[in-house]
């Protein structure tokens, strides 16, 4: 019988030979170009043979396990983290080395429209205008996407265009046509559970302390935690979380994550939202109190836990024995 502790088996004699054989193949033809696409690191090769593509058989086993509804594995990961492309990856993997059907859902494409958020500044607290923290997103819409694919409907997927902080136009969302058998939740929260009331008295940074005195605004994200979100990932069968080293990175590859941003963003497009290093340094504080909330509990409960190191390799791999 398939059950959460089948993921310990992974790791049996049969599965270890088949990690140590994974690791001796040659890089599959869709790898390299990647990498190449994505302007990845000659060293990411070695990281995907290593931990990768064994993760991703580990999915397969618990889609083969879970019958015949489409699988959810949530992917958590601070930012810059390399959630994104940890996802983008595996689904490639899964779909070229298993011919299974992926799809890839962002937290971040279900973000509040601009408009929306500037109401619920306006009703509930200033700093819900910027996007990221619990109770900017649509909770609903969220749940929604991921109950049609559950179900084999057909699915437009939306689109958030972080360049002008706002959703795109409906014509640029991607279409999912075909029934898939795993869905790739990812984000920064995804998974997160409310913090205990008392954690919150104590400001955590100079963003809580300057612009959220009275607690208001780290109280309603955590409300939102405890109840819609909780919702959301509810739906998640399995949660996979790369851990950055500590919260100092996550500022360091975030702005290297908008400096790509930057890169693409056309001179001259009249897009304005491409954040400067003192932007992205208060960005990343409405983030901080969660991050490190994350840091604490979520190792323990993660179906495969993924540590990365300072220079952004992923240095252990984890998955507890339930």
């Amino acid at each position: 019988m398939c059950h959460r502790t089948a993921l310990a088996n992974i790791y049996s004699l049969p599965a270890f030979n088949l990690y140590i054989a994974l690791s001796m193949l040659s890089p599959p033809p869709w790898l390299k170009s990647f990498i190449t696409e994505e302007a990845l690191p000659a060293t990411f090769e070695s990281l995907t043979m290593d931990y990768c593509l064994p993760l991703a058989q580990s999915i397969v086993s618990w889609a083969q396990c879970h019958g015949d509804t489409p699988l959810v594995v949530g992917v958590n990961g601070a930012q810059g983290t390399g959630k994104s492309t940890l996802s983008k990856l595996l689904s490639l993997a899964i779909e070229h080395g298993h011919q299974l059907r992926c799809a890839i859902i962002s937290i971040d494409d279900i973000y509040l429209t601009q408009q929306e958020r500037a109401d619920l500044a306006a009703d509930v607290h200033p700093l819900l205008m910027t996007r990221g923290v619990p109770g900017t997103h649509d909770v609903s819409m969220g749940i929604e996407l991921i109950e049609q694919l559950k179900n084999k409907k057909a699915t437009q997927l939306p689109v958030f265009d972080k360049a002008i902080d706002d959703r795109a136009p409906a014509d640029q969302w991607v279409s999912v046509d075909a029934p898939v058998d795993i869905i790739i939740f990812e984000g920064w929260c995804i998974g997160a559970q409310a913090q205990p009331q008392q954690a919150l008295d104590k400001p955590c940074n100079r963003l809580e302390e300057s612009e959220d005195k009275d607690a208001s605004w780290r109280t309603y994200a955590n409300e939102q935690l405890a109840g819609p979100y909780a919702q959301l990932f509810d739906l998640i069968d399995r949660l996979v979380m790369l851990k950055a080293p500590d919260f100092e990175c996550v500022y360091q590859w975030r702005s290297f994550q908008e400096e790509k941003l930057r890169q693409r963003t056309a001179e001259g497009s009249g897009r304005r939202s491409i954040m400067n290093d003192e932007q992205i340094r208060r960005f990343i504080m409405h983030y901080e109190r969660l991050t490190r909330w994350m840091f604490e509990e979520m190792p323990k409960r993660a179906d495969c836990l993924l540590e990365l190191g300072h220079d952004h390799s992923i240095i252990s791999k984890h998955t507890p024995d339930r």
